[in-house]
């Protein structure tokens, strides 16, 4: 009797590998021979499922951005303004190893970003969803007019992307205390 393949549950498996990997070891060492060696399979079995290594990075930048995402969705149920914007923003920052490690693999992927459209679009839209909670949040925190909000998100936005840069490459000052002590100072500037 042949052996039922999940496949949908194969691809979870082999993204949570190649997310690990990268985080690990980066994207320019990887390969899908030693990716599938990595992930306990045999070298060839990733190519069904994955052609080429950019539908395997686009599919694990999916990942790290929708773990990000259920992460935020969870903390920020019930929450608006402030309380929602400080939330979200503990789930981005780089605050323990498991996010660093998302952190290295956004790294990655913004680096092939910058030379392919179609993941500097995929990008674009995982930011469109950031921009469009953080425009909500910002427009019910008090003293923060309607004309300000676009600058206010923005600036939280790139201390966000930022952080995650400089946890990665730079440890002088990235301690999870350093960061939410920076965080604290912009959101303060808020009012």
């Amino acid at each position: 009797m042949p052996k039922i393949v999940d496949h949908a549950q194969r691809r979870r498996e082999i993204v949570e590998a190649t997310w690990r990997f990268i985080a690990q070891r980066g994207f320019d060492k990887l390969n899908l021979r030693d990716l599938a060696a990595s992930a306990g399979y045999a070298n060839g079995a990733l190519k069904p499922y994955f052609p080429t290594r950019n539908s395997i990075l686009s599919a694990t930048f999916n990942y790290v951005f929708e773990s990000t995402g259920n992460r935020i969705a969870r903390v920020t149920r019930g929450l608006g303004g402030m309380e929602a914007i400080r939330a979200f923003a503990h789930e981005v920052l780089p605050l323990d190893e498991e996010r660093r490690d998302e952190a290295r693999v956004v790294i990655h992927f913004w680096h092939v970003a910058l030379q392919d459209a179609e993941m500097a679009e995929l990008n674009g839209t995982s930011m469109d969803d950031w921009r469009q909670m953080l425009d909500q949040w910002l427009g019910q925190v008090p003293g923060v007019e309607a004309s300000r909000v676009e600058t206010a998100r923005n600036t939280l936005m790139t201390f966000l992307l930022g952080a995650q840069i400089t946890a990665v490459l730079d440890h002088v000052g990235t301690s999870a205390q350093e960061q939410l002590t920076q965080l604290e100072y912009i959101l303060e500037s808020l009012h």
